[in-house]
C-alpha cells in the first residue's frame, strides 16, 4: 500500500543522486569542450556542477560527527577481525577529516565567506579524503581473500547444510566487489585534485558517475 511507502529519499539516497548529477555534468562539460561546442551549450552544464557540488556541501554539514562516531566504534568492536577493524577505523578517521576540513570551507564555497585559507583547507581534505580510500581498499582486498578461502572450502564440501552458508558468502563477495570497484573509482577524484596523476574531467567524471550510481543501486537495494 502507498501509504507504507516513504516517497521521500533518504539523505544518503539524496546525496548519491544529486552527486551523480554533478559528476555527470562534468563529463558532459568536458565532452562538449571536447568536441568543439559553443559556450553556451557547455555552460548549463558547469553551473550544475557547480551549484550540486555547493548543495552537497550545505547537505554534510556535521557528517564528520557520524564518521568519528563510527571510528570509536569499530575500535571497541574486539570481536572484529583485527585487520578489518584497523582499516575501518582509519577509514572512518580518513571520512571524518576529509568532512571535517569540507564543512569548514563551506561558506568559501558558496560564496558566503572567501577566506583565504580554504584551498589549503581543501587540498588536505583531499589527503584525507585519499587515506580513508586507501584504508577502505585495502579493507576490501583482504576481505575479498578471506571470502574467497571460505567460498573454495565451501564448493569442496558436500554437505547439505553448507548452502545456505555458500548463498551468504557469495552475497557478502559480490557487496565486496561493488564496494571495491566503488572506492578505485573514487580515488581518481582525490588523486586528480592533488596533482598525484593526471586525469581530465572526462575520466574523473565518469570515474564519480560509476561510483555514485552504484551508490544509488545500493540505496535502492536496501529499501526495496
Amino acid at each position: 500500500m502507498l501509504n507504507c511507502i516513504s516517497l521521500t529519499p533518504p539523505p544518503v539516497g539524496r546525496d548519491k543522486v544529486l552527486r551523480t548529477l554533478q559528476y555527470f555534468s562534468r563529463f558532459l562539460a568536458w565532452y562538449l569542450y571536447r568536441t568543439n561546442r559553443p559556450q553556451s551549450s557547455i555552460s548549463p552544464f558547469e553551473a550544475t556542477k557547480k551549484q550540486f557540488g555547493a548543495t552537497r556541501k550545505l547537505l554534510r554539514v556535521g557528517k564528520f560527527v557520524e564518521h568519528f562516531r563510527a571510528a570509536a566504534v569499530a575500535s571497541d568492536a574486539k570481536s572484529m577481525d583485527p585487520v578489518l577493524r584497523f582499516c575501518t577505523v582509519g577509514r572512518q578517521l580518513g571520512y571524518a577529516a576529509y568532512m571535517l576540513l569540507d564543512n569548514a570551507c563551506v561558506l568559501d564555497a558558496t560564496g558566503i565567506r572567501k577566506f583565504g585559507a580554504a584551498p589549503r583547507m581543501l587540498r588536505e581534505g583531499y589527503r584525507a579524503w585519499f587515506t580513508g580510500l586507501s584504508f577502505s581498499i585495502a579493507s576490501g582486498i583482504y576481505a575479498y581473500y578471506g571470502l574467497s578461502l571460505r567460498a573454495k572450502a565451501i564448493a569442496s564440501s558436500s554437505e547439505p547444510e553448507k548452502v545456505v552458508e555458500k548463498k551468504k558468502v557469495e552475497k557478502e563477495l559480490n557487496a565486496v566487489k561493488v564496494q571495491l570497484l566503488s572506492d578505485l573509482c573514487d580515488i581518481t577524484i582525490p588523486s586528480s585534485a592533488l596533482g598525484w596523476v593526471e586525469l581530465d574531467d572526462g575520466i574523473v567524471g565518469l570515474a564519480g558517475t560509476t561510483s555514485s550510481l552504484l551508490g544509488v543501486w545500493g540505496q535502492w537495494k536496501k529499501t526495496a
